[in-house]
């Protein structure tokens, strides 16, 4: 995954000796197998900003989300890590992997986090991983574990719409920033980061893309599942599909493919509002007997104020 709009972090302000040095709880490739959907909220009001002062927060959100694209990347396993030593002071196991919604809301209440693990650090420090996949959790109290360890594999457990493992960093209770250590209601400073190394800010990007032979439903998009690698000549039609996350009012989706013979098609699609995750598809139906055999290319690209902001390829065989 190619994304763009990119700010680099760096370490403004070194940590304390007794501050935690964190390493990413997720063992994947920013940016490319996976992404940072969510940041600490650091409004103190009804509304919601991330330690840019950009959007990719929501009210009351208290930790940072490290998202996998699809579900399918989920079942596939993906390892959730420890990301600094620490003593494992609880966890919990057995919590269904479902994407949250009201009718689950009720079995979900009180277990949020779904199936997680808790490390206490020095100094007041303790590190939460939450979402986890069920029956993965692989360490038990009063463990001691160091960074890197494995703790479990990223799920949808818990309070969740999208697997992720949601890290929330504290110290005596308070809820802390690790891109941003000053106070948790300010933003657009730098004043401290925890990491050993500062991932990357991504306001946003493009996540998955591929053909299939209809418009596809949104979960199977965000399942993994709609992808077809090659098409029938005579498939009723060709879609190019796009998965997308942090997309902004204005913002344009721009989806293009490309036949043996030249342009099928290019589609221009705004947003007319800010949307964590979305997707969006453009095709066309099948005139006349078959489609010319062939590989097809789509590419989809996202525009903002007319600057290319990432862009993503995938093609599809007609036999």
């Amino acid at each position: 995954m190619r994304l763009g709009l990119t700010l680099l972090f760096s370490l403004a302000a070194l940590p304390a000796a007794s501050d935690p040095v964190l390493d990413l709880p997720i063992a994947c490739t920013l940016g490319e197998t996976c992404h940072i959907q969510q940041y600490v909220d650091r409004d103190p009001g009804s509304g919601a900003r991330d330690f840019t002062c950009g959007g990719l927060s929501y009210d009351g959100h208290k930790g940072t989300d490290f998202a996998l694209a699809t579900m399918a990347r989920m079942r596939a396993g993906v390892d959730v890590l420890a990301s600094a030593p620490g003593i494992v002071t609880g966890l919990r196991d057995g919590v269904e992997d479902r994407v949250y919604g009201p009718d689950n809301a009720a079995a979900v209440k009180g277990r949020e986090c779904g199936n997680g693990v808790v490390l206490r650090h020095e100094d007041g420090w303790e590190t939460q991983y939450c979402h986890l996949k069920n029956g993965s959790v692989r360490v038990r109290k009063g463990d001691r574990v160091d960074s890197g360890t494995v703790l479990g594999q990223v799920g949808i457990s818990g309070k969740a719409q999208f697997p992720h493992v949601h890290l929330s960093v504290r110290r005596n209770g308070a809820v802390v920033d690790p891109f941003h250590t000053g106070d948790v209601t300010q933003c657009g400073a730098s004043t401290g980061s925890l990491w050993r190394e500062t991932p990357a800010y991504v306001a946003s990007g493009l996540l998955d893309a591929g053909f299939t032979d209809a418009v596809p439903d949104y979960d199977q998009v965000k399942d993994g599942t709609a992808t077809r690698p090659d098409l029938p000549a005579d498939a009723g039609a060709l879609v190019f599909f796009v998965l997308a996350f942090g997309g902004q009012a204005g913002d344009i989706v721009r989806l293009i493919i490309e036949g043996p013979q030249g342009q099928l098609i290019q589609q221009d699609s705004a947003l007319d509002r800010a949307q964590a995750q979305f997707f969006r598809a453009a095709g066309r139906r099948l005139k006349g007997a078959s489609w010319p055999g062939g590989t097809y290319q789509g590419a989809a690209i996202l525009l903002r104020g007319g600057v290319e902001v990432d862009r993503i390829d995938a093609t599809v065989t007609v036999n």
